[in-house]
């Protein structure tokens, strides 16, 4: 497996990952599926000189996974944290691929100089939780019936990582 940092050409891959959580799953509140030339715009925030990064996981020159840290808040004095989000494709599950995505976004987020890491999980997401676990995250709050999808109400759970440890 090759991780590497995402480029522009991943696009039209990260959305077909995307887009099948957003269609089949509860796990994001996006409800209408992402367009390339949005992919794009999204792509420009991680230039060279940003603190933030996007990493994709390449398996037998497909892609399977991607991982980003993204502004926690656009408020200025949260510079020092960042949010971060990580998908593996639907089929690719249970190979440690959210693990090698994990471990390199947040050894780039340590080198940035970012002293947290949040992570927002729709309940229930046990493999999730559990990723996130292994790697220091504690869950800090819960938003109850924050969203709904598909008809239901869902609850996220807030996940904290202290980086300089």
């Amino acid at each position: 497996m090759l991780i590497r940092r995402m480029e522009l050409r991943d696009c039209d891959a990260v959305n077909t990952i995307y887009n099948y959580y957003i269609s089949q799953t509860a796990i994001t509140f996006d409800l209408v599926p992402w367009q390339t030339i949005e992919r794009e715009r999204w792509f420009a925030q991680f230039d060279t000189s940003s603190r933030y990064q996007a990493w994709v996981a390449e398996q037998n020159n497909e892609l399977v996974g991607f991982a980003y840290n993204t502004a926690f808040n656009p408020k200025q004095a949260y510079l020092i944290s960042s949010e971060i989000t990580i998908y593996v494709a639907h089929d690719a599950g249970g190979q440690g691929i959210g693990s090698q995505l994990m471990q390199t976004l947040l050894n780039g987020m340590r080198q940035q100089g970012l002293r947290r890491a949040y992570s927002l999980i729709t309940l229930p997401n046990p493999a999730s939780l559990a990723l996130h676990r292994r790697y220091g995250f504690q869950q800090v709050g819960q938003l109850s019936d924050v969203g709904e999808k598909f008809g239901k109400l869902h609850s996220v759970a807030m996940l904290e990582c202290d980086l300089t440890r």
